[in-house]
């Protein structure tokens, strides 16, 4: 069966230098091991499919798929799924925010001009200090000392992540991971007036080899939510990532009067078409 299909390029207005996301516009009828299939296909970081809502509240459900797994929530999938909906005649019911139904329940999600959507980051379902094995296993695994670690957390907002606060930029971009369990998080200060507050690595097991992601929603959320709880960043900052890689990933932070932490960033299509399904 022929099914709406996209790729999109998540957190730059520069096409190909973010974080591509494959995005099937209709997933109704396909049966878990079918998308889990394709998603290990397109072997892109994450593929997911959009389908109707079954919360009311909701204007569309996705799902979302690793090449090995399905998340219970991703940030870049979320920008780049609305994106899709939105570019291809979804019509949300309220006129403030896009409401996404995925597996962590309701995401909102706003308009930040032309390109550039928001969503409001989950809340932590895993967080506090990591225990003293936790914290090694990670300098080992990032080939550094412990004491080269300025701070660190859990700060799991579904897919099991843990952050690291590095000295610096220079610190973070000279990383050189080994193999390792863990998904990690690495994030360190830019200088003093550059354009970007800090810079941000991730990194995840794959298939026994340490993977590394071009720009990660989900991570910037939560590393967001401890960084400025912690008083060491103030909101509006950006975070950029993917430099290692030679993408161009840029992600805009910023908290409500609420408090809330929003995590926003453009999106662009680079392809269309449908896909045999």
């Amino acid at each position: 069966m022929e099914r709406a299909f996209c790729e999109v390029d998540v957190f730059t207005a520069e096409p190909y230098r973010g974080n591509p996301l494959a995005v099937v516009l209709d997933g109704e009828g396909l049966s878990t091991e079918a998308m889990q299939r394709f998603a290990n296909w397109t072997n892109l970081s994450e593929t997911t499919f959009l389908l109707p809502p079954t919360d009311a509240a909701a204007d569309y459900l996705v799902r979302i798929f690793t090449t090995s797994e399905e998340l219970p929530f991703a940030g870049h999938p979320t920008l780049g799924s609305c994106h899709a909906w939105l570019t291809n005649g979804g019509v949300p019911a309220s006129d403030r925010q896009i409401v996404q139904e995925c597996g962590v329940g309701l995401v909102a999600i706003q308009r930040d001009g032309e390109d550039r959507l928001a969503f409001a980051a989950p809340p932590l379902v895993r967080s506090g200090p990591l225990d003293e094995a936790t914290l090694a296993a990670a300098a080992e695994a990032l080939g550094i000392a412990v004491g080269a670690i300025v701070d660190s957390a859990w700060i799991d907002n579904g897919p099991g992540w843990l952050g690291l606060l590095l000295g610096s930029a220079d610190e973070v971009l000279a990383l050189a991971p080994r193999t390792t369990d863990l998904k990690i998080g690495a994030a360190g200060p830019h200088p003093p007036g550059s354009s970007s507050t800090y810079e941000v690595r991730a990194f995840f097991p794959a298939g026994g080899v340490v993977v590394e992601d071009p720009v990660t929603g989900s991570l910037n959320a939560s590393l967001a939510q401890w960084l400025i709880g912690a008083g060491r960043f103030t909101p509006p900052y950006l975070a950029t990532q993917g430099t290692a890689l030679g993408r161009a990933g840029e992600v805009h932070l910023s908290t409500d009067a609420s408090g809330q932490v929003w995590v926003a960033g453009d999106v662009t299509t680079c392809i269309a078409g449908t896909v045999d399904l």
